[in-house]
């Protein structure tokens, strides 16, 4: 049986069912919705399975536009299949559109000295396998209760479907100026999967709800990323910074990080429909290698060997950053904190194997400037051989001497390599 992928043909349902379809209709929904609750679902919304052509045509215009960079997986084959149920499974009638709340009892917790910060949904153990967990033992249940095969596939975000348009059209949530769908009893922290289905459901209106004139997200996002309402520069995003971006971080960028270390919640923060959001009913297990606060020591990050990272993180959604993400964007963090507690563990980072590492440590320790790291800084610079990181070191020592030009205890001018 291929992983995701129930077989069924509806006219092979028994005549009990089958010919009272069409009038159990409302039955069979209201027993579908039910029992996702059961299944461990906060929301559920049904839509047709119509292509999504309205918001096919605005995912590609976002790729021509250059918006979607970075990311070489959101292609346009992609998109065109992901918009067309169709293409997803043949004979499809139904989405049924579910919603997941990762919210917690915490997080909002402000970050300690030499801490940085983690994305809420990844304080919980890897989403991904919840929701297709979940999914899997609803349509399976289905198929039992109706005494029935039931034709399904499932997906979450990492599949093709366009999940936002399933669920802004089913009515779960409405598209917000983030392009975060917002749903009124859970606010936007919510995980969105779907249920293609060949089963006849009758479908849910769409909420006839906006966002006003209310542009908080846009005001407040520090990178400038949501660059017009419904509109996000992928490349320009916190969250693509610090997780897929697997080169080095833009000169301009890094101040604007802060001290997110992956992900970044501020455009859900700053929502005003987010202050009410319920909790889950049944809440995801714990990450405990990241805990509630979604706090991480950024010393810890950096002295964690290839397989001190796999054991702690694995089964998180943090594992998708990989190790050298991770200790890069602890080093801006680092940076960015100013904290010289941090210089010893960044001054270690020098000498690590990864350039990427060691240049991002240069960058945060020329924004700490203290003796202590700029002596370091001169140090590495007569040793080390990659072009990248000599950069780097050059650019901090600058960073420094611009900073601090004419104070003592410096050691005199910074070195720089010819």
């Amino acid at each position: 049986m291929e992983r995701g992928r129930l077989i069924l043909d509806i006219n092979s349902m028994p005549s009990p069912v089958k010919n009272h379809l069409p009038d159990a209709m409302q039955d069979l929904k209201s027993h579908i919705t039910s029992y996702a609750i059961q299944c461990g679902f906060d929301l559920v919304r049904i839509t047709g399975a119509d292509e999504f052509a309205e918001d096919r045509e605005a995912a590609l215009a976002r790729i021509k536009a250059g918006q979607m960079d970075g990311l070489p997986w959101f292609t346009e084959s992609r998109v065109r299949r992901g918009a067309d149920p169709q293409e997803l499974l043949p004979g499809a009638r139904s989405i049924i559109c579910l919603g997941l709340s990762y919210l917690g009892p915490d997080g909002t917790e402000a970050p300690g000295p030499g801490k940085g910060k983690v994305a809420r949904y990844a304080r919980v153990k890897d989403y991904h396998r919840t929701m297709k967990r979940r999914m899997k033992s609803f349509v399976r249940g289905l198929e039992e209760s109706l005494e029935t095969p039931v034709a399904a596939r499932w997906y979450v975000d990492d599949g093709p479907m366009l999940d936002r348009a399933a669920a802004a059209r089913s009515g779960l949530g409405w598209f917000g100026k983030s392009t975060n769908i917002l749903t009124q009893s859970h606010g936007s922290w919510v995980l969105l999967g779907q249920v293609v289905t060949d089963l006849e459901l009758e479908p849910d209106p769409p909420l006839k709800k906006t966002c006003g004139t209310c542009v908080r997200c846009i005001v407040d996002c520090p990178t400038g990323a949501i660059v017009a309402p419904f509109v996000v520069d992928n490349a320009r995003c916190i969250s693509y910074q610090t997780i897929e971006n697997r080169g080095v971080i833009p000169l301009e960028m890094r101040p604007l990080i802060g001290d997110w270390i992956f992900g970044c919640d501020i455009c859900q923060d700053v929502c005003p429909v987010n202050r009410k959001a319920d909790l889950p009913l049944q809440p995801i297990p714990a990450a405990e290698a990241v805990g509630p606060s979604g706090q991480l020591d950024l010393a810890e990050i950096l002295a964690l060997t290839e397989e001190e990272f796999r054991r702690r993180f694995q089964g998180t959604s943090i594992m998708r950053a990989k190790r050298v993400g991770l200790q890069k964007n602890a080093c801006v963090a680092l940076g960015n904190n100013r904290d010289e507690a941090g210089v010893p563990a960044l001054v270690s980072a020098l000498e690590t194997v990864e350039p990427l590492v060691r240049g991002h440590a240069a960058w945060a320790l020329g924004q700490i400037a203290t003796p202590e790291a700029i002596k370091s800084l001169k140090r590495s610079l007569k040793s080390e051989s990659d072009p990248y990181v000599q950069e780097e070191i050059n650019a901090a020592l600058l960073e420094s001497r611009q900073r601090f030009l004419g104070k003592e205890g410096l050691g005199g001018e910074p070195e720089l390599a010819p």
